[in-house]
């Protein structure tokens, strides 16, 4: 039985170690002949590192890696290229000087490995060049340029926008080299998170083509289903697969959802398959969560999020746009793409699976709410068995008891309390935790409703106050819930009224509807 690939982003190791490989070399023939610049951007830990990799080994010529995989018999191995490989994935950086250190040393460690010395090691720009000339003239050939994790100095800066400024022209002014260097350069492929606007950081590489939602390559990083259950097969004796699925895969970016790698090794890894939060875990941001909070963020528009193709690619320092943020990390991603009427095209985004869905939700009650993790878990469990069981007395307990756990002292910090919002926020963050499917602002054909929770048998239909009009019947003279009486499923209205001064409920008001 192949090893479970653990946090190895090196194909050399893999391949000659013993480890699963999926084989993703399809990607690198027909990047390298079709095209010369490109960029792509995924969440942390998907791949990327890996792919690098293996464009690093192939363009040097290593064919021995290769048996046996697409790219085998049709790359021409008889020419090896010399690859500058530069990578910020390693450690944080905090100033200017911790910029330039790294960076030469990385040129040291390229000078190194291409047995080249470059004079000049003072300044990144004029270093960078002389290694592209010199790397050229020893081994007569255009050189091959691989950067990973391109934004990480910037990503790990972003809560202070003077650092992140700064590492973003030192940035800038590292990349600018490549274009410069056209007529040195064979190949150049960068990778990350964020997808920057070209204009703020790579306004001297014009011609980069951004692959990340071409679905050529939707698949370059990540599992699929059938990768899943043929590589893997040994590993997936007595699984349940559809849960699998529901937990891990979900992640969209054309042609077919995929699993985040780094997620499905760990759960084939853990004695017993255990079901549980694996990649969010690893580096949740809190700046994200900060900036939820801060902006007063009304979380249950994540569940029904439309927006335009622009804002999938604006993200900067100096405007933090919190669904930018998501789905460039990974904690939202493409439900289906929209063709507009008037032309162009929108994307309706969704959270991509059950770890995502539950993890992010813990995660905000604990900071958004100051909650103990035993604290929350403890009402997750009272919260499902009232609402799976249609205890809406019990409900109202249970948000009565999760309000007043809420320290005073964080309704003073943000002025929360007199905001709808808000309080439409913690119950949706509560109820979304637990996992179940829950739409945020449902349209309907008279409105919106605020909060739409499903069981398997049962479906609730939720308006949220914080005013003296009587939610309930807002429900009812809207018929909300005519949207589902073909489900066959319990339907209850609910009216929530919050008293702004007391910060908890005021009321709670339901009624089951009866189907003729």
């Amino acid at each position: 039985m192949k090893k479970l690939p653990i946090g190895i982003s090196n194909l050399r190791e893999m391949i000659n170690d013993g480890y699963i490989y999926v084989d993703k070399t399809k990607y690198v023939y027909d990047l390298a002949t079709t095209g010369k610049y490109y960029f792509l951007s995924r969440p942390r830990r998907f791949g990327k590192s890996l792919f690098v990799d293996t464009l690093k080994e192939a363009f040097e010529g290593n064919r021995e890696l290769f048996k046996g995989l697409y790219i085998y018999d049709k790359w021409d191995w008889s020419i090896g290229y010399p690859v500058i490989h530069i990578s910020f994935a390693e450690g944080v950086l905090k100033t200017k000087e911790d910029f330039h250190r790294r960076v030469t040393d990385i040129f040291r460690i390229n000078q190194k490995r291409l047995g080249i010395e470059c004079r000049d090691l003072g300044d990144v720009t004029s270093c960078f060049i002389e290694l592209i000339h010199k790397a050229k003239e020893r081994y007569g050939q255009n050189v091959v340029i691989l950067i990973d994790e391109y934004d990480k100095p910037i990503l790990d800066n972003i809560t202070d926008i003077e650092i992140a400024r700064e590492m973003r022209e030192g940035l800038k002014n590292l990349y600018s080299v490549i274009k410069g260097q056209d007529a040195n350069v064979k190949f150049a492929f960068l990778t990350g998170v964020s997808r920057f606007s070209k204009t703020s950081i790579f306004s001297g590489l014009n011609n980069l083509k951004d692959i990340s939602l071409d679905e050529r390559y939707a698949l370059i990083c990540g599992y699929t289903q059938r990768d899943l259950e043929m590589c893997f097969a040994e590993y997936l004796e007595g699984v349940d697969l559809q849960k699998v699925r529901e937990w891990y895969n979900g992640y969209y970016w054309g042609v077919e959802p995929v699993y985040n790698p780094f997620d499905i090794l760990l759960f084939l890894d853990t004695p017993g398959k255990v079901f549980k939060n694996y990649w969010f875990e690893t580096g949740t941001p809190t700046f994200l969560i900060k900036l939820i909070e801060t902006k007063d963020y009304f979380m249950p528009s994540l569940t029904n999020l439309v927006v335009g193709e622009h804002i999938l690619n604006s993200f900067d320092v100096e405007n933090l746009d919190i669904e930018v943020i998501l789905y460039q990390a990974g904690y939202l991603t493409i439900d289906r793409v929209i063709e507009k009427a008037r032309g162009g095209i929108a994307y309706k985004l969704k959270i991509p699976n059950k770890e995502v869905k539950t993890a992010l939700n813990d995660h905000l009650m604990v900071y958004l709410l100051r909650y103990e993790k035993s604290d929350v878990e403890s009402l997750q469990d009272k919260l499902y068995e009232v609402l799976v069981n249609q205890d809406l007395e019990g409900f109202k307990d249970a948000l009565i008891s999760l309000f007043a756990s809420i320290p005073y002292t964080h309704y003073v910090k943000n002025r929360l309390q007199h905001s709808e919002g808000f309080y439409a926020t913690v119950v949706y963050v509560a109820i979304q935790s637990l996992g179940i499917d829950i739409v945020g602002e449902d349209v309907t054909n008279r409105g919106r409703i605020d909060l739409t929770v499903k069981f398997p048998k049962t479906i609730y239909i939720m308006e949220i106050k914080t005013s003296d009009e009587d939610p309930l019947q807002q429900i009812k003279a809207k018929r909300y819930h005519e949207k589902y009486l073909s489900e066959g499923k319990d339907i209850y209205i609910v009216g929530i009224r919050f008293d702004p001064e007391k910060k908890n409920l005021h009321d709670l008001q339901w009624e089951r509807v009866t189907i003729r």
